[in-house]
């Protein structure tokens, strides 16, 4: 039960958001955008030279021509970097092969190696098993050599505060959008680990009008995979699998150490070492979306949620959910892709999710679900319910499907380079929604309230007192000590210190609006 309450609390207390924009000028914001530019059309096509056995590939291993787009039906040829195969040993999309996150990590360390527009980081936490955890970013060789530049704008978008209109304009101007792709974290959902190598390689190299444009307004983040531990373990199980045909075999009890699905509840509790990681990554970047990579349903749902939605959260990022959902399913639609659909799938409310380590600090947190195989078969498959023509899923899936790990690939890779290109060529607007989200983040501690939290010295339970500070440090809002009394219509609160810490301290928040002391009466 005081689990419960503590996390309740802490959700209302971090996403501290409100409707009421305070009053003046509102800077490049929802209301104030300019028309949208969209990639929504099929785009021209590079003639620059295309690795043709790769190619093969990809049109030998999707199921049919109308899972393929012109965005992801080749792979353009480089002398200079090295594609996946060359690295892994065989072309992403290839049945049968699942790659370990150590040799996802191989590959993204050759590729970085071979060209200035990839980086590649590790994390501050290793997982419970002792596994690193590696974030890659990809974008224009200038926009990389100014990324500490890049992330300082957004942390300044990020507490109005300190940042007045007129800055924020500039800033808004000079800044990038930073897109974060996040995969799998649910181990039995195999296909993100491979589709986001081909991206990244796909990204560094082509030089299509669309991939130059993505490459100098976005800086691409990568997480190639978020559950490390359970990635391996599932790699294991299927090898497992295909080298004993007709054995029985074991069942992928947990994905991490004793954590399974669940893993994706933890964004308010930070218990897993992925979970700090992704809290970590995101304040230190402050990215304009976070995007979870998932398969669960057929072909691909791009999120919104059929609500209600969290009262919490401010009504611009639900509106950018929709804005970016139907950008996706217009331009896949027009291509000719089945299945592609929104709305009748999550409600928009829980806020546990990783995504809403995004949408509890006035970023974008979104997700897909495409349809995976727990594995990298190519497999027969009947669609249930989704397959209904509905007044949200206009062009739905197919009943009946020859399905590929290679057509899971096409799928996620088509619809994020088209939201990747929408929001670079929309960068203005979506940086200037979360500055004024968090404008009207902060505005909410005058208008509505709360002001601030006080943990007192004599609550009978310290060490639980002890842990929620450490918790909202965690989570980057603001914590402060009271140097002197103070007096409200609530009661009288004395000076005190820090709880757990040495002296005042201030921790960015990253746009949440409450402010919180935390003292310990003498």
């Amino acid at each position: 039960m005081n689990r419960i309450f503590l996390a309740a609390m802490f959700f209302v207390l971090c996403t501290a958001v409100s409707a009421q924009a305070p009053k003046g000028k509102v800077i490049q914001g929802n209301n104030a955008a300019p028309a949208p530019k969209t990639a929504a059309q099929p785009t021209e096509k590079s003639v620059q030279p295309i690795d043709k056995a790769y190619t093969d590939s990809i049109l030998k291993n999707t199921t049919e021509k109308f899972f393929l787009t012109e965005l992801i039906d080749h792979l353009p040829a480089s002398d200079k970097v090295p594609t996946p195969q060359k690295v892994l040993g065989y072309p992403i999309g290839e049945p049968n092969k699942l790659t370990y996150t150590k040799d996802q990590y191989r590959y993204y360390r050759e590729l970085a190696k071979a060209t200035p527009r990839v980086m590649t980081f590790t994390a501050p936490e290793k997982s419970e098993e002792g596994r690193e955890q590696m974030l890659v970013v990809v974008s224009d060789e200038a926009n990389l050599a100014k990324l500490a530049r890049y992330k300082e704008i957004t942390a300044k978008l990020a507490d109005p505060r300190k940042t007045d209109e007129a800055a924020a304009q500039m800033l808004i101007s000079e800044g990038k959008a930073i897109y974060w792709l996040s995969g799998s974290i649910h181990s039995t959902e195999t296909g993100s680990p491979e589709m986001l190598m081909e991206l990244a390689y796909r990204i560094a190299v082509e030089d299509s009008p669309l991939i130059q444009s993505i490459r100098k307004n976005v800086i691409i983040m990568i997480t190639p995979t978020l559950e490390v531990d359970g990635r391996d373990m599932m790699v294991d199980l299927y090898n497992y699998r295909k080298a004993n045909p007709g054995k029985r075999a074991p069942g992928l009890i947990y994905w991490g150490k004793y954590v399974a699905h669940d893993n994706n509840r933890d964004s308010m509790g930070m218990a897993l070492a992925l979970s700090r990681n992704q809290m970590s990554h995101f304040l230190d970047f402050h990215p304009t979306v976070l995007h979870d990579l998932h398969e669960s349903v057929p072909f691909l749902y791009t999120s919104t949620g059929t609500g209600p939605y969290n009262a919490w959260l401010d009504p611009i990022v639900i509106d950018e959910w929709q804005i970016l959902a139907y950008h996706e399913i217009e331009g896949m639609t027009k291509r000719g892709v089945p299945g592609v659909w929104t709305h009748g799938f999550y409600d928009g409310w829980a806020a546990n999710y990783m995504f809403y380590v995004a949408n509890g600090h006035n970023s974008i947190g979104r997700f897909y679900e495409t349809f995976g195989n727990a594995g990298a078969d190519t497999q027969d498959r009947t669609v249930q319910a989704e397959s209904a023509r509905d007044w949200f899923r206009p062009n739905p899936p197919l009943a009946r499907v020859k399905w590929s790990m290679r057509n899971n690939v096409n799928m996620q890779q088509s619809a994020l380079l088209l939201a990747m290109s929408y929001v670079g060529d929309n960068k203005d607007k979506f940086l200037g929604n979360f500055y004024l989200k968090s404008k009207r983040s902060v505005a909410k501690a005058r208008t509505e309230g709360p002001v601030a939290w006080v943990f007192p010295a004599d609550d009978p339970r310290p060490a639980s007192a002890a842990d929620l500070v450490n918790l909202l440090k965690m989570q980057g809002c603001e914590v402060q000590k009271l140097t002197k009394d103070v007096e409200t219509k609530d009661g009288k609160f004395g000076a005190g210190q820090l709880c757990r810490s040495h002296g005042p301290t201030v921790f960015p928040h990253g746009g949440h609006a409450a402010r919180y002391a935390v003292l310990q009466r003498e």
